[in-house]
């Protein structure tokens, strides 16, 4: 599966397009992350349990527009986009969505 932000697949032409496509997940952190966040947030540096939480995140999400895409016969996905969303104070979506496509 080809995947990219762009418009176009270089090189490729678009035959036909499939429709919209995407993938998410919903993470809550913990408490005992927080409390360590909470003193990285006072000293300083990268707080890697969340750097980690969100890569994670966002390759569960790509797995899953993936899968969306494959469904529909697709063999690429552009115009792939990332967002998150805040769902409560503890949890986050994150979103990944794009327009399938089928190559020549």
């Amino acid at each position: 599966m080809i995947l990219v932000t762009t418009e176009t697949v270089p090189g490729r032409k678009i035959k036909k397009v499939v429709g919209l496509v995407r993938g998410n997940t919903i993470r809550a952190r913990h408490i005992g992350k927080d409390i360590r966040a909470g003193v990285k947030n006072i000293v300083g540096g990268e707080i890697t349990d969340y750097t980690k939480m969100m890569a994670e995140s966002r390759e569960q999400a790509l797995d899953r527009i993936i899968e969306d895409a494959e469904a529909l016969g697709a063999d690429a996905v552009i115009g792939l986009r990332f967002t998150t969303t805040s769902m409560m104070q503890s949890a986050a979506e994150f979103l990944v969505y794009g327009t399938a496509v089928e190559l020549e």
